[in-house]
């Protein structure tokens, strides 16, 4: 067990450089202990990880699952071996964090233990344009997901109490994703997210990375994407009903037929979209009928809001009625994302220690 430490840093590494030799020791000569996880480097990298064991506890995948998969296997070590309340910092194995700033966020933790602690990049000129581009990209997504501005989403440099393990370990993802999805279910069970600035060196225009440009921005999305694609489907059933709609109920008045036209729409619209989330965007486990009454009571606001606003645009500023359709599903598609992922399919679960 680990014993009589206040800090321990987290490493998990594919395929490191000799550099990790170097990071371990300066993490030990700054009174931390250190966990590396091997994940899966393959034999050539061997006899580095066996100088690494000589110098602190590590951990080994039998193949490259991924980097979230790597910081569970150690959070699950910690969980397991660790009674007492301690902090938890991860560190990137590349050397890109300085041991000066992984105190810096060890300290914030423990004034505020309840938080997650993000080192926080400056995403400057000197940053290489992939991650500037990335982080700037996915702060806006996680933004529209979450209502909340976080400047640095993939830092690898974060500090947490081991209280809060058990909440990390039920999280999903195993590659770079993870460490999107903590942020998503930590804002959405409101457990404090805090940044502090920290300064990245990045070794040959950041070349040691395994990021996948394509794949991992994929799966960092692919939460979003999901709901993404079952609201375009339903969106288009939407549309395509209330076009046949105002076709067949024309010889009402404009009125009558737009108000008739969008209810029938969204109802069955409404219908798919509420399957389609609750079986496959969010997998939720909670009672159906429980999510079924949020789920229509959301609709039924829905609905009103977007009839009105239906109403004014075509009424009042005399948009065309095809146009402001689409206008005021946007407006509502943002509303409603954020309405059933904190609050109608919320999957939240309590782990207690063995």
């Amino acid at each position: 067990m680990l014993k009589n430490r206040i800090r321990i840093a987290l490493i998990p590494a594919y395929q490191p450089e000799n550099s990790l030799l170097d990071l371990v020791g300066e993490i030990s000569n700054s009174g931390f202990r250190s966990i590396v996880v091997d994940d899966g480097s393959g034999s050539q990298y061997t006899e580095l990880f066996k100088k690494v064991s000589e110098l602190t506890v590590v951990l080994r995948h039998s193949q490259n699952y991924g980097k979230g998969r790597a910081i569970k296997t150690g959070l699950q070590y910690i969980f397991e071996n660790v009674a007492d309340e301690y902090t938890v910092v991860t560190m990137d194995s590349d050397g890109q964090h300085r041991i000066e700033d992984a105190i810096r966020v060890c300290g914030v933790s423990e004034r505020h233990s309840d938080a997650l602690i993000l080192g926080s990049r400056k995403l400057k000129d000197h940053v290489p344009l992939r991650s500037r581009f990335g982080n700037t990209v996915t702060r806006y997504v996680f933004r529209l997901s979450t209502g909340q501005n976080i400047y640095d989403t993939q830092t690898g440099l974060r500090a947490f109490s081991t209280s809060l393990i058990p909440a990390m370990l039920e999280i999903t993802g195993e590659r770079y994703e993870y460490e999107m999805n903590v942020l998503l279910e930590f804002t959405r069970k409101k457990i404090p997210v805090e940044e502090i600035g920290i300064t990245t060196i990045y070794i040959d225009n950041n070349a040691g990375s395994h990021f996948d440009t394509f794949k991992d921005s994929f799966r960092i999305y692919k939460e979003i994407f999901k709901f993404s694609a079952s609201s375009l489907l339903s969106f288009l059933v939407d549309y395509s009903i209330y076009s046949l709609m105002s076709v067949l109920t024309g010889g009402l008045g404009a009125s009558v037929s737009l108000t008739v036209s969008n209810v029938i729409a969204r109802v069955l619209s409404a219908s798919m979209n509420y399957s389609l989330n609750r079986k496959w965007v969010f997998k939720s486990k909670t009672d159906a009928t429980k999510s079924a009454l949020k789920y229509f009571a959301l609709a039924v606001v829905v609905l009103a809001g977007n009839t009105f606003a239906l109403s004014m645009f075509v009424g009042q500023v005399g948009m065309n009625r095809y146009a402001a359709k689409l206008l005021v599903e946007l407006f509502f598609f943002a509303l409603s994302w954020s309405v059933q992922h904190f609050v109608i399919f919320n999957r939240e679960k309590t782990t207690k220690r063995k």
